[in-house]
């Protein structure tokens, strides 16, 4: 006859046991589980108490496990890793999409058309990561990224051009210019130019050394600290296209550079796809593409 549930020992004890049988040590079972190694051995001796039967032999040097505990570890084993996989699968939601891109992506092209998503995708829970750093799409859990890349694509990665890196130069239509534009790489040398972290004035300018003014670690920053009237910002012709289109920042320059990196959308090839993840997929390609 099968034991009623209610009979059944506390889930603590039983992971209390499931983890000292696996690392056959009282002390190392609190360190994994957070507790004190009393509260383990209090837990262990309950669930022993509660089968009628000894788990452990205590030795002078450690535990080992009786051959009731070492059938019972197998299925209390197998038991948690059931549980460890259903939560996992439902941790999981079919309509959860997670997408990894830069910082100054996510600032300035994804976080302004987010109410636009999900008017046009209800159903999709997108999480977003915000990293420099490349994803793997395995061991980060990704389903989608947007990276800048002059580099060959593994054949492993789907990737769809979305814009090349034009650089162009931009402030506030309030910041006081000594000149209107457009303005000659001499006259932009002498306003106050904003870096960030790649430092492409020298090269805009085509200025042997580094120029004077303030620098930032993302784009993103820049772009906010030229929207304030704080300087000239230089940055992706895609990043500032709303602002430009507001009214909010005006180019000062004719002149632009192209880079050979371009920015790809990009997730994992698979001859199988969740309906959320192409559904993201293709509004990121109706939105950012140029």
């Amino acid at each position: 006859m099968p034991i009623s549930r209610r009979k059944l020992p506390p889930l603590n004890a039983l992971r209390a046991f499931e983890v000292a049988g696996r690392r056959l040590s009282f002390r190392a079972a609190a360190d994994e589980l957070g507790v004190t190694q009393g509260a383990v051995a209090q837990q262990v001796r309950a669930l022993e108490a509660h089968l009628g039967a000894p788990l452990f032999q205590r030795l002078a040097r450690g535990v080992a496990l009786t051959p009731a505990g070492t059938s019972y570890l197998s299925d209390i084993s197998h038991a948690f890793d059931t549980l460890t996989t259903a939560t996992e699968r439902l941790a999981h939601r079919p309509d959860r999409v997670t997408i990894s891109v830069t910082p100054t992506i996510a600032a300035k092209l994804l976080i302004p058309r987010l109410a636009h998503l999900y008017t046009e995708l209800p159903q999709v829970e997108l999480q977003t990561i915000a990293t420099d750093a490349l994803s793997d799409f395995d061991r980060d859990h990704v389903d989608i990224a947007i990276r800048l890349t002059a580099r060959s694509i593994p054949a492993t990665v789907e990737a769809e051009l979305l814009f090349h890196q034009d650089l162009i130069a931009v402030a506030s239509p309030h910041l006081v210019l000594p000149q209107p534009p457009p303005l000659s790489a001499l006259q932009l040398a002498t306003l106050p130019l904003l870096h960030d972290a790649h430092d492409r004035w020298p090269a805009f300018l085509n200025s042997p050394t580094r120029l004077p003014g303030t620098l930032f670690n993302q784009t993103a920053l820049a772009i906010d600290a030229a929207l304030g009237g704080q300087g000239v910002a230089l940055t992706n012709k895609a990043f500032v296209a709303d602002d430009l289109k507001a009214g909010r920042l005006i180019t000062v320059s004719d002149h632009y550079i192209t880079l050979p990196a371009s920015y790809y959308l990009l997730r994992k090839r698979s001859s199988t796809r969740q309906p959320a993840v192409a559904a993201v997929w293709d509004w990121c390609l109706q939105q950012f593409q140029h």
